[in-house]
């Protein structure tokens, strides 16, 4: 813990983390409450279902271009822009639910509110390699996934209690209060910003080297959650007590969370990011197989907190990986890309395990999220040469990391 508190004690990290934080807890509650407030007030299911993947995939598509255009322009000008944007979108989607409108209009306005969802925890990150040295980034970034399983945890709680206990929009109207304060929060914060890009023309960053498998590991990843949440749904439904769904989440949840902590404050030895993601990566696919044979919920408990202890790794690692292997003027466009990944695969994890759910039992859902398991790894595995940063990156428009030449987890050879 003492590795966290020296890096929050650096000037300017703590304002700026709790900005962030505050900023991104919507992130947790803007589908849950979607979901909930869609279903409550037009008593349609499938209507809610619709609207929601709207937002996530409008969400999804716009994240990239949303941190390009911060790299290119700077952070408060894009942050003014999508707040504004966002507001407008989201009273929209609370106005036509509360009239019972349209479809298409819930619809549009829903995509509306995906796609100026800025990646905050993108921008968060991005401001780390300008604030602290290459050596104390990757506690910097464990810290993130830290606070983004606490998001996770506390969120959809926060966003439950407001829709079902207070009135249906509620927890979207919440979600829009916590974006606003959070992200206008984040803006005012000049000294932390990273430096705009140059102007000029460049590839995107999903077109740097390696990038494309490290999105394939993050969608795979983004299968199994997908299909994790499904399936514990489904599998406490099935013996009468839906409301252990819930508890067993927050348990994968603190799982993850428990595995952040230990991967930034303990050394790890001489071992590369490269190998952390690969190790973990294969990790996921082990851990994952208990929760298939799992018959009780005590039994689901464990294999659930087993699981997510190969989640914030996978994360961790990845976020470094992309920062070495990105140039440096497109770092918020390619830790965009990250989330979108995970978007993706999220989304076709809890479509398909849906699916196979109602064909057969959780258990297949169990299952799916063991493939997920096994794509993320082997294109960890299979790509592995293309993960290795270059050596000499040109000043300035290089990646943030040239090489992991000093493995130690405190030594320079994350970002």
């Amino acid at each position: 813990m003492r590795a966290y508190r020296e890096l929050l004690g650096t000037p300017g990290a703590a304002l700026f983390v709790s900005a962030g934080f505050v900023g991104r807890l919507p992130m947790s509650m803007r589908s849950l409450g979607c979901l909930l407030m869609i279903s409550i007030q037009t008593d349609s299911y499938g209507l809610a279902g619709v609207v929601t993947a709207a937002l996530t995939l409008a969400q999804a598509v716009a994240a990239p271009a949303l941190g390009r255009a911060a790299d290119q322009v700077g952070q408060r000008i894009v942050i003014a822009v999508s707040v504004l944007v966002h507001a407008f979108g989201m009273v929209a989607l609370v106005v036509l639910a509360g009239r019972s409108a349209p479809a298409w209009t819930l619809i549009c306005s829903a995509a509306l509110v995906g796609a100026s969802a800025l990646p905050l925890g993108s921008l968060v990150r991005a401001r780390w390699t300008v604030l602290v040295d290459s050596a104390r980034v990757p506690t910097a970034y464990a810290l993130e996934s830290i606070l983004d399983e606490v998001i996770y945890v506390a969120g959809p709680v926060l966003v439950t209690a407001l829709a079902v206990g207070w009135f249906p929009a509620a927890g979207m109207l919440c979600a829009l209060a916590l974006t606003v304060l959070g992200s206008l929060a984040l803006a005012v914060q000049r000294r932390t910003e990273p430096p705009r890009a140059p102007q000029r023309r460049r590839a995107s960053a999903v077109r740097a080297r390696g990038m494309g498998v490290l999105l394939t590991v993050y969608v795979g990843l983004g299968v199994f959650l997908g299909a994790v949440d499904v399936a514990v749904v489904s599998f406490s439904s099935e013996r009468g007590v839906t409301g252990a769904a819930g508890v067993l989440l927050a348990l994968f949840a603190v799982g993850s969370l428990v595995a952040g902590l230990v991967y930034g404050s303990v050394p790890i030895g001489r071992i590369t990011s490269l190998q952390r993601l690969v190790g973990s990566a294969a990790a996921l696919c082990v851990v994952a197989v208990p929760m298939v044979f799992a018959d009780t919920v005590p039994v689901l408990a464990v294999g659930v907190a087993l699981a997510g202890v190969a989640v914030s790794p996978i994360l961790i690692s990845g976020s470094s990986l992309a920062a070495s292997l990105v140039p440096r003027a497109a770092l918020t466009e390619g830790f965009a890309w990250l989330s979108s990944a995970v978007t993706v695969g999220l989304a076709a994890g809890a479509a398909v395990g849906g699916q196979v759910v109602d064909a057969t039992d959780s258990t297949a859902a169990f299952l799916l999220a063991v493939v997920g398991g096994f794509i993320g790894a082997l294109a960890a595995v299979l790509g592995r040469r293309r993960l290795r940063p270059r050596l000499t990156p040109l000043s300035g428009t290089g990646p943030v990391v040239a090489a992991t030449a000093s493995t130690s987890l405190h030594s320079p050879d994350r970002p």
